[in-house]
């Protein structure tokens, strides 16, 4: 049985995907999460009730994408926390937990746990084509609606142990940068629309982020970007301002930890790495490699690309 379900119910994103392993391709279905106009997320337990309603809508229309795999599943994967760590909790993802554990004890299938972040370090890695990554020490970004963490990342059997050695102290930049859209009056998830609104800056200034030990805070641009919007700086340059000032941060961070870890190759996973500035200067910094832009948003791809290394490698 060459297929293998992936489920991921982040804070923003219901997903499943299959991944078929007899010929290395992906098949992902996703939804946002509603969240109300001028909000800027949700609460742990209106997310929870969104999952439980969006989740069999999306499996559904996996499986009518990929109908072969309804008979053939060799085991079920899913994200059950948010990164692999014993004190790591999200009420959220109880609701792919649950229903997995339930769809492989129907199924007579192994059922395999992961992390959110485990899951989006495979799904950057087996997008950008390469998949060696996992098997060998290197360096991740994970940049995302909640998290801004500068990763060390090395093989652990099938799965892979990620290092938290740098990042943000305060906010993400996930979280910036949709501060910035709502304070412009963008719709909620605002990467896209601060994306593109930044490649029309005339103005290119941005803030000089202090970076020691790889570490690094954001509150300072948040209180600039809000000077800037209030004080009537055209939004394009607002947008431009905040990103290119991540970036510099991104930047240096990474440069330092490749003092401490010379050579090791650089991912860059989560949404905010979908980012068209974040791409380019970082592919012209240190060669980073990225996630095609469809697939560094919250997916279950991901989970289930790692659910077929693991049933793999224990030989089931």
């Amino acid at each position: 049985m060459p297929y293998y379900l992936g489920i991921d119910t982040s804070n923003y994103t219901t997903s499943a995907a299959v991944f078929d392993s007899s010929t290395g391709c992906v098949v992902h279905k996703k939804k946002l999460l509603p969240v109300a106009e001028g909000a800027l997320g949700l609460k742990q337990s209106d997310a929870v009730f969104a999952h439980v309603k969006q989740l069999p809508q999306i499996l559904e229309e996996l499986f009518f994408a990929v109908p072969q795999a309804q008979n053939q599943l060799a085991a079920v994967g899913v994200s059950v926390r948010p990164r692999n760590a014993q004190d790591s909790y999200m009420p959220c993802f109880l609701a792919g937990e649950s229903q997995g554990k339930a769809m492989a004890s129907v199924l007579e299938v192994p059922f395999y746990a992961c992390s959110h972040q485990q899951g989006h370090i495979a799904a950057a890695a087996w997008s950008a084509g390469r998949m060696d990554l996992l098997d060998q020490p290197h360096l991740v970004w994970h940049l995302s609606g909640g998290t801004t963490e500068l990763l060390y990342v090395v093989p652990d059997g099938a799965m892979v142990q990620a290092t938290c050695i740098g990042g943000t102290s305060d906010i993400s930049a996930g979280q910036l940068i949709d501060r910035t859209g709502k304070k412009l009056g963008l719709p909620f998830p605002a990467g896209k629309a601060v994306d593109e609104l930044s490649l029309q800056a005339r103005d290119k200034t941005h803030f000089r982020v202090k970076v020691s030990d790889c570490t690094f805070s954001f509150s300072g641009i948040e209180n600039k970007m809000n000077a800037l919007a209030e004080g009537g700086t055209p939004p394009a340059e607002v947008c431009w301002y905040v990103l290119s000032s991540i970036i510099q941060g991104v930047e240096t961070a990474t440069q330092q930890a490749l003092v401490r870890y010379p050579g090791l190759p650089v991912l860059c996973a989560g949404g905010v790495a979908s980012n068209q500035l974040l791409r380019q200067r970082m592919t012209k910094a240190c060669g980073a490699v990225f996630a095609e832009p469809r697939f560094s948003t919250d997916n279950a791809m991901g989970v289930a690309i790692l659910t077929w290394r693991i049933h793999s490698k224990e030989g089931l």
